[in-house]
């Protein structure tokens, strides 16, 4: 019994509509005919009859056409197999490259998810520098009203500083009227001396005279000293004030030290000023040593008349003591250290 649901018959009839349309009944073609149903072996073998018995086929060309019917079936096989086999071969390689995409995909994703965290982490850190950014921003504007609040507390600084010169150039004047004064009192000295020599004891009483209007003299310049040294003590209440600002104003100015680099040009003008008081004290110590110098000399020369000139002499050291105080104020506010910014 034929497999595949055919029979000689139908193997006929396409044998016999195929020989109709004048076409050569092959195998691949009866097949075909057949709508490509039953073994090929099958109807090699219904051909195979049907020819034998087909009285249009002579005795060799019915061996002819068997054999190139084997022939045909066996090519056709063949071809089947190979066809079959490099159809598997191409499934495998479909699959293997299929495979090969699923991971490529695979890999791609994993790759787009490592870039979308990457982006996550880079908007985070560009929110967090927009963030640091306006933080340093205004900082930024602090730091200009801070800068405008020293420029202020360096301009009263330096009326300040303005005013303290003033003092010292008043004090400074005070000083050599009282040295002018001092020498306009020795001259008077020495000619009141020169006078009681040339006159002697004939003329002590005119002697007294003078003498009470030097102790007048001298009682007005006690009453000057008696004022320069409360202006003294006024001058050095507004300077320890002044220090006391200064102390204050330094504490705020080291604390932004580093941030006012720019204010070093003036501090080095500021030691150049100090520079100044410093030649100034020691011009006023050059003095010093030559009121000490005209004093003792003024001792030695006056030896004798000690006791009629003790007043004077007195006058004339609270005079030097006042000169050396404030010689003393003078260097002590020369040697102490300038406030930054000043």
């Amino acid at each position: 019994m034929a497999r595949g649901g055919i029979n000689k018959a139908l193997v006929q009839r396409a044998r016999q509509a195929l020989l109709a349309r004048g076409e050569h009944p092959s195998i691949d073609a009866v097949r075909a005919e057949l709508g490509n149903t039953g073994s090929k072996t099958t109807i090699h073998r219904y051909l195979k009859e049907l020819d034998e018995t087909d009285p249009r086929q002579a005795g060799g060309q019915q061996q002819l056409s068997a054999e190139l019917g084997d022939l045909v079936a066996r090519l056709a096989e063949r071809l089947r197999e190979e066809a079959e086999s490099e159809l598997r071969a191409a499934q495998d390689v479909f699959a293997t490259e299929r495979t090969d995409l699923m991971q490529q995909a695979e890999q791609e994703r994993v790759r787009i998810a490592e870039l979308e965290q990457r982006c996550a982490g880079l908007e985070q850190t560009l929110s967090s520098e927009q963030a640091a950014h306006q933080q340093l921003r205004g900082q930024a504007q602090q730091m200009q009203v801070e800068l405008a609040r020293l420029d202020q507390l360096q301009r009263d600084q330096q009326m300040r500083l303005d005013e303290r010169e003033a003092q010292i150039r008043s004090l400074e004047d005070k000083h050599q009227h009282a040295r002018e004064a001092l020498e306009h009192y020795r001259t008077a000295v020495k000619e009141q001396r020169e006078q009681e020599q040339r006159r002697h004891e004939g003329q002590v009483q005119q002697l007294q005279v003078e003498l009470r209007q030097g102790q007048q003299t001298l009682a007005i310049k006690q009453a000057e000293v008696l004022q320069l040294n409360r202006d003294n003590e006024r001058l050095l209440g507004e300077a320890r004030s002044v220090q006391r600002e200064r102390s204050t104003l330094q504490e705020q100015l080291e604390r932004l030290q580093r941030e006012q680099a720019s204010l070093h040009n003036q501090l080095a003008r500021q030691d150049a000023f100090n520079g100044g008081l410093q030649e100034r004290l020691a011009q006023l110590a050059g003095e010093q040593d030559a009121l000490h110098a005209a004093l003792q000399q003024a001792q030695a020369r006056e030896l004798a008349q000690a006791r009629q000139q003790q007043q004077a002499e007195q006058a004339l050291q609270i005079a030097l003591a006042k000169a050396e105080a404030e010689l003393q104020l003078l260097r002590r506010q020369a040697e102490q250290p300038a406030p930054a910014g000043e």
